[in-house]
């Protein structure tokens, strides 16, 4: 795998938070290269042009982690499960259309892939990527700041100074791959993702007319997710009654986990109602999508309407029944 290959592939894992959406009960999906990745709640499929401009289609079954197992059905814990399923899938996805922009010919699987060793150092390295932007470097940034000012002393004021540096870093990093060619297609095929499911949320037939329609900001949106996260991060990291600075970086790894959960279902919450209170919190997200998501062409809504026709036409030859709520 080229250089250049491994930093895409590596931009693009960084974006798979903010680029997908949906749950394991809707109708979701995910922009890749040139491409996106629908799923129903038992199938998912993936359309991409390869560099020729045909399509290429992957299709296959999904199990849901709270059908293979019971304990994902239960608050916060289901959605660690379907986040966990979700980049797993994304990543799945995503490695696919990698693999579709570096061959040719054929509207089939390429018959050429990028490695496994390839695709789980770029893994590593995304996630310590990740881990040392988004925990190691606001905690030690207040953690200085803290000796100069004294106010940074209290529980309240470190941890939401360390949110608002980790904000801060996040919507530099947005800004700055925005500007990048490759990123700015995804962002294209991220709106064009979302339009379609929109779309089709609203039963009108699904076509590339209808979904031009539809705007590219959607609620359930990863980029509204992150936010999210990065909120309630805050206010759970002040729980914790922890000092030192290697405990606190070892607690906020740690609790990782909770704090998705718990983010997934406010996020969940909001999505349903979205009149109450709580849904102002994706408000923030929904402003940040003028960034995470373009207007597509009509190629680009094409595209993502076959994705989400291949998904439910597997759903349907499943027998499986797709639930909106």
């Amino acid at each position: 795998m080229s250089l250049h290959t491994f930093f895409r592939l590596f931009t693009h894992i960084q974006m798979m938070p903010v680029l997908e959406s949906g749950e394991e009960t809707l109708v979701g999906g995910q922009a890749v290269i040139e491409g996106v990745m629908m799923r129903s709640p038992h199938s998912y499929c993936v359309a991409v042009r390869n560099p020729e401009g045909r399509m290429v289609t992957e299709a296959q079954p999904l199990a849901r982690m709270s059908e293979q197992y019971p304990i994902f059905k239960y608050p916060v814990v289901r959605g660690v499960g379907t986040l966990y399923q979700a980049m797993k899938l994304g990543l799945k996805a995503l490695r696919f259309s990698a693999n579709v922009s570096v061959a040719s010919g054929g509207d089939k699987a390429p018959s050429s892939e990028i490695s496994n060793w390839a695709i789980t150092l770029n893994l590593i390295f995304s996630l310590g990527f990740f881990i040392f932007l988004y925990k190691f470097v606001p905690l030690y940034v207040v953690t200085r700041l803290e000796k100069a000012w004294p106010m940074l002393e209290g529980r309240i004021a470190f941890n939401a100074a360390d949110g608002l540096i980790r904000i801060a870093i996040f919507l530099a990093f947005l800004y700055f791959v925005s500007r990048m060619k490759d990123i700015r297609r995804v962002f294209e095929y991220h709106g064009a993702e979302h339009k379609v499911v929109f779309n089709f949320e609203s039963g009108m037939p699904v076509s590339v007319v209808n979904a031009q329609k539809f705007s590219t900001f959607h609620p359930r949106c990863g980029t509204s997710f992150l936010l999210v996260v990065m909120i309630v991060s805050m206010i759970v990291y002040t729980l914790i009654p922890f000092d030192g600075f290697v405990a606190k970086f070892v607690s906020r790894v740690a609790l990782l986990p909770v704090v998705a959960g718990v983010s997934y279902e406010l996020i969940r919450f909001a999505a349903r109602r979205r009149g109450s209170i709580l849904a102002t919190l994706t408000a923030p997200g929904l402003w940040l999508q003028r960034i995470t998501t373009k207007r597509p062409s009509d190629d680009q809504a094409e595209v993502a309407i076959r994705a989400l026709a291949g998904a439910m036409e597997l759903e349907k030859a499943q027998g499986g029944e797709l639930v909106i709520a």
